[in-house]
């Protein structure tokens, strides 16, 4: 494996069993792999993972946000509507940790943001998220147990954004917006 298509430049050969492969960072954004078998085994190859990225970068960049959105004087010169729409996408894509931070600092942008900085109708698939954990949730009620970190935070970024959009008087547009029309209907025969 190298990072040029001569293999020449970052080049990464293993052979032998899967213990003596090692993880590896190439630099770009392009890996070149060649593939070659002895025909001594009837083993179907190797298997390898790539992953874009550095391995710190998500939490450097957290870091950073979350400290920018802490000091008051900076963040009137923040982009909060593009940070906003960047970070919902961010929330939505990952998973474990990474997820729980990334809901976090979006508590603290609308914590922090104007009506106009954030558009909260983006929250709509978070919201889906939320409400069939609640479901579930409610399905499981003869489990006594305790909320999952990801319910947890949800819960309290809904509570949060829910109370800003009222203070802001567009609650129904809000609610409007993050449901479906089925939901809507099953609300309203109940």
């Amino acid at each position: 494996m190298a990072s040029s298509s001569d293999f020449q430049q970052d080049r990464h050969s293993f052979s032998g069993s899967p213990q003596k492969w090692n993880d590896f960072e190439l630099p770009g954004d392009t890996l070149y792999y060649r593939f070659t078998s002895d025909m001594s085994n009837t083993e179907w190859g190797y298997k390898f993972t790539v992953t874009a990225g550095h391995l710190g970068r998500f939490q450097t960049g957290f870091e950073i946000l979350k400290q920018m959105l802490s000091e008051e004087r900076v963040v009137p010169h923040l982009p909060l509507a593009r940070i906003w729409e960047w970070q919902v996408g961010v929330a939505c894509r990952q998973t474990g940790h990474q997820r729980l931070k990334a809901i976090h600092l979006l508590l603290k942008i609308v914590q922090c943001s104007t009506q106009r900085d954030c558009d909260l109708t983006l929250l709509k698939p978070l919201w889906q998220l939320f409400t069939h954990m609640e479901n579930n949730l409610c399905q499981d009620m003869a489990k006594p147990g305790i909320l999952l970190p990801l319910h947890r935070a949800l819960a309290e970024l809904f509570f949060v954004t829910e109370n800003r959009v009222s203070e802001l008087g567009t609650l129904q547009e809000y609610l409007l917006a993050l449901n479906t029309e089925d939901h809507l209907h099953r609300c309203t025969a109940q």
